[in-house]
Order: C-alpha cells, then sequence, then structure tokens
C-alpha cells in the first residue's frame, strides 16, 4: 500500500515511485506482475493521473518497471534496482537519525567522530 504524506517536503510523484519501489523490491509486487493503472491507481490515491504518469516514467527509467504498449506497465526486479532501492532506504534512515541525533544536541563533532568509528568496524 501507497501512502501519502502532504507534509513531505518531496513531491507526490516522488512519494509514489518510493513507494512503488519499496512494493517491488520487497516482492509484495512480484517481477512481471502488472502494476495498477495509471487512472485506478490515481483515483485510489486522490491524485492527479499526470502524477502517476511521471511517477511510472520515472519508475522504468529506473529500471523498475517496463511498458508494454496497450498493455500497461509490469514490474521488474533486477539487483540494480534492488540495490538502489536498499540505498535510498539507507540513506533516509540516516538522515532520519541525524536529525534525531543533532536534535538531542549531540554535536557535529561527535555525529563525524561515530561515523569514523562505523568506518573501522
Amino acid at each position: 500500500m501507497i501512502t501519502l504524506n502532504y507534509r513531505d517536503a518531496r513531491p507526490i510523484y516522488e512519494q509514489v515511485c518510493d513507494g512503488l519501489r519499496r512494493l517491488i523490491v520487497s516482492g509484495a509486487i512480484a517481477d512481471g506482475d502488472k502494476l495498477p493503472s495509471v487512472r485506478a491507481l490515481a483515483t485510489q490515491l486522490a491524485i492527479n493521473p499526470n502524477t502517476i504518469q511521471r511517477a511510472y516514467n520515472e519508475l522504468e527509467t529506473s529500471g523498475y518497471c517496463c511498458s508494454v504498449p496497450g498493455k500497461g506497465c509490469f514490474a521488474v526486479h533486477t539487483y540494480r534496482a534492488q540495490d538502489d532501492a536498499r540505498r535510498l532506504s539507507l540513506e533516509q534512515q540516516l538522515k532520519e537519525l541525524l536529525q534525531e541525533l543533532r536534535a538531542m544536541g549531540v554535536s557535529e563533532e561527535d555525529i563525524q567522530a561515530l561515523c569514523r568509528e562505523g568506518e573501522e568496524k
């Protein structure tokens, strides 16, 4: 299921892309499965179909799906796609952790020390 956060600074189409990437990489959408039609997903998420089309174009460009004219868009599982999705997920988690550490008053110097410590392991 894709959830949209209207308070998120990222554009809606990026949130849709991220949600579909997670579903594809996790296996919730299997290799070769047909993605929902642009119109159906737009109706489900209550957003403009052009936004869904933009998300699908982005997914196709990055190798997560392929379009077949007259048939629809189909999920593609590739190691590259899985690696990219995992990297995006980890980067997002790291950003959130860094924000939380800063909010707790941890100095930049201590954060950098933690990063160096992680590199040594």
